[in-house]
């Protein structure tokens, strides 16, 4: 899935996902660099980035992997 990370006019850092219009503050990395583990957005979508170098520069658009969520898992 596409997502564009961006930071905002307060540096906070926000993901934005075209196919829903859906613009979210990151709100937890699982690394410290951001590329090449999952991060959170602010309404619980959990993405898997792509491994990138850390002084990768900002707005990018990247393909990432959109991970299920223990409550949409099933039943």
């Amino acid at each position: 899935m596409k997502l564009m990370i961006r930071k905002d006019s307060k540096g906070v850092l926000t993901g934005y996902v075209p196919k829903k219009d859906l613009e979210e503050p990151i709100i937890a990395m699982v690394k410290p660099g951001m590329w090449g583990g999952l991060v959170t957005l602010g309404n619980g979508w959990q993405f898997d980035l792509p491994d990138m170098p850390a002084d990768t520069p900002l707005p990018i658009t990247v393909e990432a992997r959109r991970m299920a969520l223990t409550e949409d898992a099933g039943d």
